[in-house]
């Protein structure tokens, strides 16, 4: 009995100074996205990017992706009371203002009938649709859009 206490204190022991080791040797490691601060530290914030502020319409990589906003929307007030995005977007308002109007899915209600106005569930357009901003990508991308995708698969026609 007493050999197994000891031998169940002496694996806890050692257990112990592994884990500590090994936080010491990951403390002094970093990631690619942290940049040289180490993991037990907090990094300062990164600078704001530049918003990429154009009007022009923009491919979507695949099926029912979100538009994405061509603008600032710095300052909007999107609130129980008030959606700022609506002032251009709304079904009544694109003659004046040249803006594209909100999907007729916003008006959707969950069953999928119709409502007069926009949908609760879609008010919130930053929910889904938004801004880019001017950065380079911390990581490689290898995301291959809908498109490309169908092209590879189609077998070459033989001549």
């Amino acid at each position: 009995m007493m050999h197994s206490v000891v031998r169940l204190v002496l694996s806890s022991l050692a257990g112990g100074a592994i884990a500590a080791t090994a936080t010491a040797l990951f403390a002094d490691t970093f990631s690619a996205l942290r940049g040289p601060v180490p993991l037990d530290q907090i990094a300062p914030a990164p600078r704001m990017t530049p918003l990429d502020n154009t009007s022009e319409k923009r491919v979507r990589n695949y099926p029912e992706q979100p538009p994405i906003i061509p603008h600032t929307t710095e300052g909007y007030e999107i609130d129980l009371n008030s959606n700022r995005c609506l002032s251009c977007h709304a079904r009544s308002r694109t003659g004046e203002s040249r803006a594209p109007m909100i999907s007729i899915t916003h008006f959707m209600d969950r069953e999928g009938q119709f409502l007069a106005t926009i949908s609760p569930r879609r008010y919130f357009c930053e929910q889904c649709h938004v801004p880019q901003h001017v950065v380079k990508a911390p990581v490689p991308n290898t995301f291959v859009d809908i498109d490309t995708l169908l092209e590879r698969s189609v077998p070459e026609k033989r001549r």
